[in-house]
């Protein structure tokens, strides 16, 4: 497999590098606007019209509740969508992926109100956010297969691995953009109503342009070329990759997850909290806030490809060192500008936070994809990268909330963001630096590990 050469990846249908990146870019941005547009209207008119209360704080933490439920379906996403892109192919689950997250927004667009079926809404509600969480634990990992696996040489993969990274922020872009204007040009009983549905409704559209950019690509050759060396020489298939890659590559796992953790805690600190946060605590307008988070946003879009060039140049390890200490650092800065309450040092809290969020994400895409061979990578990356979404994305906006309740100051959190980013530190510190290895050769070294059992085995 080590012969897999740039010539044979040029003789690939639609194997363009740049074609295969804005296709995994199209359905990371598609799924995320899906995941964090719910996010936004569960504060906005999830509260009002499926959990009606007589405190609007009961109802907004009901709807942010269920907003939460799609992170423990992530993790499930991520087994089992990760368990058939290993076993049938990266391509297939991706499209897989990006329609059920596609119908289960649209369908959202539809549930009537508690008004109208009672109870059945918010269960309805909460179903299909379920299905969401469930789609996007598999989008991730197969996005940046689908690049880094058409890159099997490539000296750029960190940038191409990078745009699938852009998707989130580009997608909470779309969502806060659309449900604004939507807010803006029609009465707020006309938006509860009936408008914002149109931006569960746009969905629809959203997806069937993400599909057909990823019908266009073809399987990865690095997949393709795995199936046919099994072929060749009749080896069977393995029944179950997930069990393979806890047995074999949990180190791998732990490193990849924890490499993550100041990335992910930092990341809804710096988008989610920064509201609550900049409006029940400082006591300003909900728009500073969210002009601060849609700039910060924007630059993270613009700076995660760039980064990612100097990964290809410096290394993966250390981008992620760099982006670990200074999550260390600006945990304490981020609270300090943020109590000033000055509108530029607001805007600064956020940028600066997000760029630090880009820092990693311009590199982790080709990490994770370096650190698994082929057989079990899809559902390695996946796995890795849910696990700590769950564990510090999820939890991250509540502990925040908790510990400014028990001690009343920003500083608190900026000790568990710190916490977070050590973590991350001691994570890629334990970790081997992967720029420049060529994927096919962890296909071939793990043959060669496996024919070395077999023969010990044999004795």
């Amino acid at each position: 497999m080590s012969t897999l050469s740039k010539a044979d990846l040029r003789k690939q249908k639609h194997s363009s590098l740049p074609v295969v990146a804005a296709s995994s870019l199209a359905g990371t941005a598609v799924e995320w606007y899906d995941f964090f547009l719910y996010g936004t209207a569960a504060a906005l008119v999830f509260n009002k019209l499926y959990f009606p209360s007589e405190d609007p704080m009961v109802g907004t933490m009901l709807a942010l509740g269920t907003f939460a439920a799609g992170f423990v379906a992530r993790p499930i996403g991520a087994i089992v969508l990760g368990h058939l892109g290993d076993k049938h192919g990266r391509r297939a689950t991706l499209v897989a992926s990006l329609m059920l997250m596609g119908v289960a927004t649209a369908l959202i667009a539809l549930i009537p109100p508690y008004a109208s079926i009672g109870i059945v809404a918010p269960l309805l509600l909460l179903l299909l956010r379920l299905v969401q969480g469930f789609a996007l634990g598999g989008e991730w990992g197969g996005a940046v297969l689908l690049v880094s696996e058409h890159s099997n040489d490539s000296s750029r993969r960190a940038f191409w691995a990078s745009w699938p990274n852009v998707g989130p922020p580009l997608g909470n872009l779309m969502a806060a953009g659309v449900l604004a204007v939507l807010a803006a040009v029609m009465p707020e009983d006309d938006f509860l109503a009936w408008g914002w549905r149109i931006a569960f409704g746009l969905s629809a559209l959203l997806v069937i342009i993400g599909l057909v950019l990823r019908l266009y690509v073809q399987e990865t050759p690095l997949f393709k070329a795995a199936q046919a060396k099994r072929v060749a020489t009749g080896t069977e298939q393995r029944k179950m990759p997930l069990a393979v890659l806890f047995r074999r590559n949990w180190r791998q796992i732990l490193i990849a997850a924890g490499s993550r953790m100041g990335e992910n805690a930092g990341f809804y600190i710096y988008s989610l909290f920064i509201i609550t946060y900049v409006t029940q605590i400082l006591g300003l307008e909900r728009q500073t806030g969210l002009t601060a988070v849609m700039i910060g946003q924007g630059v993270a879009c613009i700076a995660i490809p760039i980064m990612a060039i100097y990964a290809d140049r410096i290394g993966r390890r250390p981008v992620l060192i760099a982006a670990s200490v200074a999550t260390m650092v600006w945990a304490f800065a981020f609270f300090y500008l943020l109590d000033t309450k000055q509108n530029w040092a607001i805007i600064a809290a956020a940028v600066g936070g997000l760029l630090i969020f880009a820092a990693y994400s311009s590199v982790i895409g080709a990490f994770f994809s370096e650190l698994f061979p082929t057989d079990v990578r899809y559902s390695g990356t996946s796995v890795a990268y849910n696990l700590a979404s769950l564990i510090a994305g999820s939890l991250s906006p509540i502990i925040a909330l908790a510990l400014y309740a028990a001690f009343g100051t920003g500083y608190a959190i900026g000790i568990y963001l710190a916490a977070m980013g050590l973590i991350s530190l001691i994570s890629v510190l334990f970790s081997k630096e992967t720029k420049g290895i060529r994927l096919s050769d962890l296909d071939d070294d793990l043959s060669t590990e496996n024919d070395a059992d077999s023969a010990r085995a044999s004795k």
